[in-house]
């Protein structure tokens, strides 16, 4: 196997893993409104488990992205993988809230493995004019993870209960470790335009990263998109089941269309428009990015204010804002190896994940469930409901709180295309400050 098939190998195997990753981390989102009822819990809690994951999988990041850094990143993925995977398939068995929240725990550990080791090996595959393509790739398995995801789990919960959901989740993972350890491992720096050489810069790895600017931009709009974009993956579904009175299999056939599918789209465009845009200019394609979150904010706006039982309108006008949302991923990603020394690249992406999934991921679904109980809890007020005790009594305003809290997104969206646009105005510097290093360490 020459370079260029073990390149296209290993980015073969890596959508692969990416997609069971994300397969693995939504199912919470496909079948939750079945949990929530079975053990009784309000939208906070049901916000809390989409993301449980997150609490290990932003701090585990870390060591794990220093580790990607000096160690075989295949082994480290290798391991992950089986983790992951073992820890979905065991959450099929949790009797009570705290048991599944405490196999979601186990699930981020293994899945904070992906993030670092990948984009480190992608970077180290492809050069920078290829890179925002190749990571598109990868990210590819971002929507199609979630597709398949809402689609199988959606149809496994209603025919045999969400139990078999996780089951069926699990399974794949544990077959696909051999894939991983069949990737043959590129030399740190092997395709870059300059001969970065065998020395590491001098002083610590987080500070270099945290000192370069547009790294710090990045960081901050991780966790505003991760935010919105967690916040809706988590809730989605229980939207259509709520306002639009679809079936759990009939939602999460919805979801897949308007999260999953039509978000792939928006990655390959990402990532084909990114280089392109780079080409023309080194801040191109941060603006490209900006540019797709501003579209896509008018188009989510008017899908929550569809009307219910109109989910065709709903999934044209929200569909279409995914779309545009996913642009970020393969632009930014392939940022982050632009700005990044070779040697630090899994760590500067394990940093980015840990504020993307503490700040964003983690908080998203539990300040939009906490939002959506509030607003619930107004709305049996003014229907003169005082018995807060009883779910079924509440059940009936759980749409309209829903609906009301999903105004959270276009609101971070417009904050975000600010931090996405002063990310822009740095990245020439910082691209040309990281090669001129490159060449000093050559020397």
């Amino acid at each position: 196997m020459n370079n260029k098939q073990a390149a296209y190998y290993a980015l073969a195997v890596l959508f692969l893993i990416n997609a069971l990753n994300f397969f693995d981390r939504q199912i919470i989102g496909a079948v939750g409104e079945p949990i929530r009822k079975e053990f009784g819990l309000n939208d906070s809690a049901l916000g809390a488990l989409n993301t449980a994951f997150t609490l290990l999988y932003a701090f585990v990041g870390l060591p794990l992205g220093k580790l990607a850094d000096k160690y075989s990143r295949k082994k480290i993925l290798a391991v992950g993988v089986f983790l992951w995977s073992l820890m979905t398939a065991a959450s099929g068995i949790a009797r009570n809230f705290w048991q599944i929240f405490a196999m979601r725990l186990g699930v981020g550990v293994g899945e904070a493995t992906c993030a670092p080791a990948a984009s480190s090996l992608i970077g180290d595959f492809f050069p920078s004019e290829k890179r925002a393509k190749a990571m598109s790739v990868f990210m590819l398995g971002l929507p199609v993870g979630l597709a398949l995801s809402f689609a199988v789990s959606g149809a496994v919960a209603k025919t045999y209960g969400w139990r078999a959901a996780f089951l069926v989740a699990g399974l794949p993972g544990l077959l696909c470790v051999l894939l991983v350890l069949l990737i043959r491992e590129p030399a740190r720096g092997a395709v870059e335009s300059v001969d970065v050489g065998q020395k590491r810069r001098a002083g610590s790895a987080y500070k270099l990263i945290l000192t370069t600017p547009t790294m710090i931009w990045i960081i901050l709009s991780g966790a505003l998109h991760n935010f919105n974009m967690y916040s809706l993956s988590g809730f989605i579904t229980p939207y259509l089941m709520r306002h639009h009175a679809l079936d759990i299999a009939g939602a999460n056939y919805v979801a897949m269309i308007v999260y999953g599918l039509l978000g792939a789209p928006g990655l390959l465009l990402g990532g084909v428009i990114g280089d392109w845009a780079k080409r023309k200019r080194p801040d191109g394609a941060l603006l490209i990015a900006a540019f797709a979150i501003l579209i896509s904010i008018p188009f989510f706006f008017f899908s929550i204010g569809v009307p219910a039982g109109e989910y065709i309108k709903f999934s044209a006008l929200i569909g279409t804002s995914c779309a545009l949302m996913y642009f970020y991923y393969s632009i930014v990603y392939a940022t982050i190896a632009d700005v990044t020394e070779p040697a630090s690249r899994g760590t500067a992406m394990a940093v980015y994940f840990l504020a993307m999934y503490l700040l964003g991921a983690s908080l998203g679904p539990y300040v939009l469930g906490s939002v959506s109980d509030y607003f619930m809890q107004q709305a049996a007020i003014s229907a003169g409901i005082t018995d807060f005790t009883d779910p079924k009594i509440l059940e009936p305003f759980r749409s309209a709180g829903l609906r009301s809290a999903m105004y959270l997104v276009p609101v971070l969206s417009t904050i975000l295309i600010l931090v996405l646009f002063a990310a822009s105005r740095t990245v020439r510097k910082d691209v040309e400050k990281i090669k001129n290093m490159m060449r000093e360490n050559s020397g």
